[in-house]
């Protein structure tokens, strides 16, 4: 029997080994017949650790990993490119009173 395998969106990176991955799928409503968009998210077990967060990944049904894993990352659709400006490199409060300084370096 082959196993179920769903796309989804990598939500969060920060254990060891896994990843949450959502789901997104439409649902219709009862009365009004309007498509409702609903998610669902999956703890995928991710062995080389490459997935990171907003990348768009295929992940298969597995057998139980652990407690909550029992799918696994079969491959990474699509690779999110990291910005080269953190946010705590931002000096939100420069930017918000106006008195940001623009350099021309980057840094």
């Amino acid at each position: 029997m082959a196993r179920k395998q769903r796309t989804g969106t990598v939500l969060n990176d920060t254990n060891e080994k896994s990843v949450v991955v959502g789901v997104t799928w439409l649902q219709r409503d009862r009365i009004y017949k309007k498509a409702r968009r609903k998610q669902t998210k999956f703890v995928v077990h991710d062995e080389q650790n490459s997935a990171t967060v907003g990348d768009r990944v295929l992940i298969e049904e597995s057998r139980p990993i652990s407690r909550s894993k029992r799918w696994r990352l079969v491959e990474i659709l699509k690779k999110v490119d990291v910005a080269e400006v953190q946010p705590s490199d931002i000096d939100s409060e420069a930017v918000l009173s106006g008195t940001a300084e623009t350099d021309e370096s980057g840094n």
